[in-house]
């Protein structure tokens, strides 16, 4: 074996110790995979047809999207230079990053949220203000406001927030954003939006014209079944995403995601009927959750969290030896994402396993 070389070139220190983004675990073939929040429908009729369509690799895709951007645009009232597409909504959030802020500037999300907006704030090279969440799950509005200082150049509030669930409320949101300066750009991470039931949730592009310095992010990853293809897009002021169009990788998004797009926007009545279908499945089991004694935030994505604290280690192996594949952030809790219907009763005796063994004693190996 040989020796690795020394390393001579110079690495940002903060980069050298900043964590890859964790995918979440692939699945054996006998085990179900409930840890990425995938949609486990297939894609939807007719978009595996328009995918195949696009033969030509030899050419680049549209640069910018044009197509996709118009039918959205379209949808949602705005003009086509108020959206922009890109390779799902995580990369527009490291290029809101990149054109928003420098090095000493600040960024304030709340904690626990996505995992991924540690390294989006640090490789824009900003610090993160991290604001711990309510004990339901849900954002501290009023803290992550206070949070603001002179050096906020952008606020991240996710709704419903990954990877707790609880939504935010358009009066929550109204009051933050009064207390929040213009010149600080308010992002609404709405990746999980089509699946919300709460009528009372904050709905961002109805907000655009009230609010000239927000900008909502969704995704076709999720609700749209297209997470292998990679497409999520931005509503916003056109000179906000102009200057994001200016810090996005050109060409990154293929002809078959735009493609996929345009078809799955062409289907949303049996879009919307799937997603009615993961949203029950969710809640039912969230109530079945509840009735075993887990304290289970609300959940309004397509996913439940189970609060494990100190024992998230042995809980997840528990689901594992069940042929469950999950989600663990240790040392807080469990996601689950809503996946096929027969994991439904497997994940729930699981469950109930976990937390008789949690309560009754201090668990040293996992259930079998």
């Amino acid at each position: 074996m040989t020796d690795q070389p020394a390393q001579t070139v110079h690495i940002r220190p903060e980069i050298a110790v900043l964590p890859p983004y964790k995918q979440g675990r692939q699945a054996a073939p006998d085990a179900l995979k409930l840890s990425s929040n995938e949609n486990p429908f297939p894609p939807l009729p007719g978009v595996v047809e328009a995918v195949q369509a696009q033969t030509a690799f030899n050419r680049y895709p549209d640069a910018t999207a044009l197509a996709v951007r118009a039918v959205l645009a379209n949808r949602f009232g705005t003009t086509v230079d108020e959206v922009h597409v890109a390779p799902g909504s995580v990369a527009i959030l490291h290029e809101l990053a990149k054109a928003t802020c420098a090095p000493g500037d600040e960024v304030v999300y709340a904690w626990r949220s996505f995992e991924a907006y540690p390294g989006v704030v640090t490789v824009a090279g900003a610090t993160s203000v991290q604001v711990p969440n309510r004990a339901d799950g849900g954002h501290d509005l009023d803290a992550m406001a206070d949070a603001v200082t002179e050096r906020t150049r952008m606020v991240l509030v996710c709704t419903p927030n990954n990877p707790t669930g609880p939504i935010v409320t358009g009066a929550e949101f109204a009051a933050f954003m009064a207390r929040v300066p213009s010149s600080v750009l308010v992002v609404l991470d709405e990746a999980y939006a089509e699946f919300v039931t709460d009528v009372d949730a904050v709905r961002g592009p109805a907000l655009l014209e009230r609010y000239p310095n927000l900008v909502v992010l969704r995704t076709f990853s999720k609700a749209y079944g297209l997470a292998g293809l990679r497409v999520g897009y931005a509503l916003g002021p056109a000179y906000v995403l102009d200057a994001v169009r200016a810090c996005a990788i050109p060409l990154s998004v293929t002809a078959q995601g735009q493609a996929a797009a345009l078809a799955s926007l062409e289907r949303e009545d049996e879009l919307l009927g799937r997603v009615a279908e993961l949203a029950e499945r969710r809640d039912r089991i969230r109530a079945g959750l509840l009735e075993q004694g887990w304290d289970v935030p609300e959940a309004q994505g397509n996913f439940v969290w189970l609060p494990t604290g100190e024992h998230t280690a042995f809980a997840a192996e528990a689901f594992e030896h069940a042929g469950l594949i999950v989600r663990a952030f240790a040392p807080e809790g469990i996601r689950i994402s809503i996946g096929e219907h027969e994991a439904v009763a497997k994940l729930l005796e699981t469950a109930g396993a976990v937390v008789e063994r949690l309560t009754t004693t201090a668990p040293e190996r996992p259930v079998r």
